[in-house]
This record gives C-alpha cells, structure tokens and sequence, in this order.
C-alpha cells in the first residue's frame, strides 16, 4: 500500500489531504491558494512528489442529479493539467458534500464557532480522501 494525496480544487483555495503509509486514514496537510490550473497542477505534483503518494484523488462536485456540470467540469480541467505533467495515475472522486461533512467535523469535535470560520479546504480535502480510501478497502484494492 502506499499515500494518496487527496485535492479539493476551488475557486479561491485548493485543499490537499495526505493518507497515511496503509492507505486506510486521510488527514489536511495543507490549503493553497488557487493561481492557475498550470500552476496549482504544478503545486500539487510536487507536493505529491515530497509526500511520495503514489496516486492523487482530487474532488469533483457532482450536481444533484449525480451529473458533470460547470463546478465539475472545472474539477476535470485540473485532472487533466495534472495527467499531463504527472506520471502518478490522478482519480476523479464525487466530492458532493465534503465541505458540509467538513463543517459539520468541526461542530462535532467541539471546535468554537469563531475557529470554525476558518477556511475547511484541507478538512474537505481529507473527507473526500477518506471516502475514497474507505471505498478500496471495500473493494479489496486502490484504483
């Protein structure tokens, strides 16, 4: 087994999320500010590169219908920045909701509401991440 790194791209900040050695349990790692998909694909192949994650899940909103719409689409233009200059395979995984679970984390763990109105991108990171990981081990293997 080894890490996955998991991305939660956005319009103003990308969230990234790192499993741990087994591939079982995602925690945040970092927020980045979004620059361009060249730039913010360059980023995160070389924070997957230091993290040595063999493979990079990154989050794709898909709408209520379970559809690709302009959020998503968006998502698939990241994918392909990152397939072009990665030779780590790059998965796109349904993010729906990651950002209301994240929240949602946080009010559970007890975290004051003032804290709470920090950015979530790395916690949403790592939500989409663990339902990626939660599903291979389902499965029996990573994708």
């Amino acid at each position: 087994m080894t890490k996955v790194l998991g991305v939660d791209p956005g319009d103003v900040r990308i969230g990234i999320a790192i499993s741990d050695e087994s591939g079982t349990l995602a925690r945040p790692l970092n927020i980045l500010r979004h620059v361009s998909r060249p730039e913010d694909a360059h980023r995160i192949a070389e924070i997957a590169q230091e993290a040595e994650a063999g493979a990079i899940v990154v989050g794709m909103p898909l709408d209520a219908q379970g559809e690709v719409g302009p959020k998503a689409r968006s998502s698939l233009r990241l994918i392909e920045a990152l397939r072009a200059i990665c030779q780590l395979p790059v998965i796109p995984w349904d993010e729906s909701y990651s950002s209301q679970k994240a929240a949602k984390i946080r009010i559970q763990a007890g975290v004051k509401r003032k804290t709470r109105a920090k950015p979530i991108d790395d916690l949403a990171a790592a939500v989409i991440l663990q339902s990626y990981l939660d599903r291979q081990e389902n499965v029996g293997e990573l994708a």
